[in-house]
């Protein structure tokens, strides 16, 4: 049984879609931990709600970057994690933490990378007129929204589309991708070859809106 430590900022949609999805389909694992940087994060309650142990570790409590990095890495190691994700988790890591969970650290980004890392990745995807935009789930480098990519989501721009409604529809993708990127983890059905992520059994690593 593995166990997942999720971390997050605020709502974590994409949490309580690991969580729900990890419960109804078995997985040999559990989420053993959610852990947030604001003590208002609403996600809390949701993985309380669901017996989950929760924990604050307020980034505004820190001197350094480095001392809430230590910090997070001792509540994640309190919970023996073998997988750490990144749900909606607003803070930059550094890269002695980014090393000490490497390979086993996910983050999702609301873009098709490599493009677009950062901010306010839909309004610009809408300026740069691109015809796909999507979703990202990968394993964390040190650098920024950069690292080995595990699976995609695409999904059209449309006629009149501005920067909420494209979030939308991108967000639903990303409640899908998501949760089945951290089951092939939790399963072993990933490797990394070369800097790129292998599906062992096969399965598609895009996923296409409908």
């Amino acid at each position: 049984m593995k166990n997942i430590v999720i971390m997050i900022s605020g709502r974590g949609s994409n949490m309580e879609a690991i969580v729900q999805r990890c419960a109804a389909e078995g997985w040999p694992a559990r989420v053993a931990a959610v852990i947030a940087n604001r003590a208002d994060a609403a996600g809390l309650r949701f993985a309380a709600a669901h017996g989950i142990a929760t924990q604050v570790v307020e980034h505004r409590a820190f001197a350094t970057r480095e001392a809430f990095d230590d910090a997070l890495a001792m509540a994640i190691d309190a919970h023996a994690a073998d997988l750490v994700v990144l749900a909606g988790f607003m803070r930059i890591l550094g890269a002695a933490f980014v090393r000490r969970y490497e390979g086993r650290l996910l983050n999702i980004h609301p873009s098709l990378l490599p493009m677009f890392p950062g901010l306010h990745t839909h309004q610009r995807a809408i300026d740069a007129g691109i015809k796909l935009a999507g979703a990202t789930v990968h394993f964390v480098t040190p650098e920024l929204d950069h690292g080995p990519i595990v699976i995609q989501s695409a999904v059209p721009l449309l006629a009149g589309d501005d920067a909420q409604s494209l979030s939308a529809r991108v967000l639903a993708t990303e409640h899908q991708i998501y949760p089945l990127a951290v089951r092939w983890c939790v399963e072993g059905a990933l490797r990394i070859e070369g800097g790129v992520v292998r599906q062992m059994q096969g399965a598609p690593q895009l996923w296409l809106a409908s």
